[in-house]
């Protein structure tokens, strides 16, 4: 696959990701009529289910990152070079801001925003930890012993994240800065978004080191 199309795969399917994320947030608020659990479990579900989906679609195109958390991984195991990371990452903080403002348009909501819903606090930022080593870890278990399972194992790690996480999990930097341009339910302020990166950073490291151990080949004896 040419590093062109894997750019636009994960532009591409981040930017879905993110229509995902934000727009069913708008819809499970306008339905749930104040009820907040509501909300969030139709917010759950959609996430869950069209990360599935998107796995298996961009997943042999791009490998389907949609995270630059997953992409920081997968460069210091050496799968992947600099350069790449770093169009990587470009691509998929572009497609999700492109998607939060799909997401937006769809929902005749205002294209530009900036969200004023405080997300802040050092629990916030150890749930993003446990949220991104959550995540990185059943990337690195699945690819490594059932890789066609992977797809639903991340969905489902998600669907169970946005519950047992007191941030929801966002687990991911690029969602993280796209969701700080929408004042809807899924959004979070930007004076929030430092704690919530720096959880996610150090998840991702934890979970290189300790997987990457746990699950090293011994040499025959």
């Amino acid at each position: 696959m040419t590093l062109s199309r894997r750019i636009a795969g994960e532009f591409a399917g981040t930017a879905m990701l993110l229509a995902i994320i934000v727009g069913s947030g708008i819809m499970g608020e306008r339905l749930a009529a104040g009820n907040g659990a509501v909300a969030l479990l139709g917010n759950t579900i959609a996430t869950g289910a069209g990360l599935i989906v998107l796995i298996h679609m961009f997943g042999p195109v791009s490998g389907a990152h949609f995270n630059p958390a997953v992409t920081l991984a997968v460069l210091l195991k050496r799968d992947t070079t600099a350069r790449v990371a770093i169009l990587y990452v470009t691509a998929q903080v572009a497609g999700a801001i492109i998607g939060v403002w799909a997401a937006h348009a769809m929902f005749a909501e205002p294209i530009l925003q900036i969200s004023s819903k405080a997300r802040d606090g050092l629990p916030q930022g150890f749930a993003e930890c446990v949220a991104t080593f959550g995540l990185v870890g059943t990337i690195f278990s699945t690819q490594r012993h059932r890789p066609e399972f992977t797809p639903i194992a991340v969905g489902l790690y998600i669907t169970a994240a946005y519950w047992f996480t007191a941030s929801t999990s966002f687990a991911n930097p690029a969602v993280t800065i796209a969701r700080s341009l929408s004042n809807t339910f899924a959004g979070i302020a930007p004076a929030s978004i430092a704690v919530f990166i720096a959880g996610q950073l150090v998840g991702t490291l934890a979970a290189i080191a300790f997987f990457g151990w746990l699950l090293k080949e011994e040499s025959p004896q």
